[in-house]
């Protein structure tokens, strides 16, 4: 009968039993008896806390698993091991910008309020594409394979505000002057070969311990973005007087870390969030309440090699009751609770703010991307 009665009737019912029961409460006076079983249902109470808080972390640290994966769009964790992480990182001057700029903790931006205008996956910054081996039908008597860049179609839809491809000159005993070339790869028919030089630098090389060298590559790349079936890659020369060929483009053992690669920055829009406030505890706090715990997430103890940086990061997570103290925040979720309480969980204990983390990550092409992925660290719990 109670659940065909109409929901402002069930809202008055409810209204009237906590004022009957508040009433009778402060009638009866409490005996011996009482106090004692209100310590036990303390003690009970102190170790369910004890109990969701640990199933809350739990749960966070999986579910940051999975976040991660689906806002970067990956199907499954790459499979790239700290030995191939090696072999593939850049020993270059980009790389090391990134990382002296961020000091990758991972929530440089925790304390911003900044939001994406796609809230969910991440948002490309920077990508770093290495050097492959170029396609059998640019090669004249096997040569040259190196080099070819391949992009996918998200990035290539994407708005490139700069892009640089960087070559590794080898050292030099004496300062030389040497002529650095980049030719644009075709197939080769019947008539030979037909690569077309597209730039061309004269560098004076003072070092005797190698020099990366960058060369502006935005024009290029948007012709090859607006017919993709033009890029089959480039050769890269770079000539001394004696005719030493000082461009580092083999891509065999002994030139890890040296090989070509091209840096690419993308445009990212961001838009303002508004604060709201909450609690903050620590793991020895006694507080049953929604509140806010520090949480640290170990990339390395999850195995995942393939992220380069932050190792780890904290990401908090959110644990508490919403109990009656939220009733004049939340009146009408409050009233359907009490009024059919096996029917409804009522306001959970839920991040009511939440900001980006920077990352430093190869993908499942062995591509180095730069990005921020959004919704990764708690910065405020509430009830909701």
């Amino acid at each position: 009968m109670l659940s065909q009665r109409s929901p402002l009737f069930l809202c008055f019912l409810v209204l009237s039993m906590e004022f009957s029961k508040s009433k009778g409460e402060s009638l009866v006076e409490k005996g011996p008896l009482q106090v004692e079983t209100s310590l036990g249902e303390n003690e009970e109470q102190g170790c369910r806390v004890c109990k969701w808080r640990k199933q809350s972390k739990d749960f966070r640290l999986e579910n940051i698993k999975a976040l991660i994966l689906s806002k970067l769009r990956l199907k499954e964790p790459p499979n790239i091991t700290l030995e191939v992480v090696n072999q593939l990182l850049p020993k270059a001057p980009p790389l090391q910008q990134i990382l002296d700029q961020h000091e990758f903790q991972g929530d440089s931006f925790q304390h911003n309020a900044f939001l994406e205008e796609d809230e969910y996956h991440a948002t490309t910054e920077t990508v770093i594409s290495m050097a492959q081996e170029t396609d059998p039908v640019v090669r004249l008597d096997g040569n040259p394979h190196c080099c070819y860049f391949n992009f996918s179609p998200k990035i290539m839809f994407t708005k490139v505000v700069k892009a640089q491809l960087w070559v590794y000159l080898r050292p030099v005993q004496h300062t030389s002057t040497v002529y650095l070339q980049i030719l644009r790869l075709k197939p080769i028919t019947e008539e030979g070969s037909k690569h077309i030089r597209i730039r061309s630098l004269k560098i004076d090389l003072h070092s005797r311990t190698g020099h990366w060298q960058s060369i502006d590559f935005k024009h290029v790349l948007q012709n090859w973005f607006k017919q993709p079936y033009s890029n089959w890659g480039i050769e890269i020369n770079a000539f001394d007087p004696s005719g030493n060929d000082l461009a580092v483009t083999s891509l065999g053992p002994g030139a890890e870390g040296l090989h070509p690669f091209m840096e690419l920055r993308v445009m990212e829009n961001n838009k303002r969030s508004k604060r709201s406030l909450g609690l903050d505890c620590d793991e020895h706090s006694t507080e049953t309440r929604c509140c806010r715990y520090p949480l640290t997430v170990d990339f390395e103890a999850f195995g995942w090699d393939w992220i380069i940086a932050p190792k780890r990061y904290k990401a908090n997570y959110c644990s508490g009751q919403c109990e009656y103290m939220f009733m004049q925040k939340y009146p009408h979720t409050h009233l359907v609770r009490q009024a059919n309480p096996q029917g409804s969980a009522g306001p959970c204990c839920t991040p009511t703010k939440m900001s980006p983390i920077n990352m430093l990550y190869f993908n499942d092409k062995q591509q180095i991307i730069y990005g921020k992925i959004p919704g990764m660290v708690v910065d405020r719990c509430g009830c909701s």
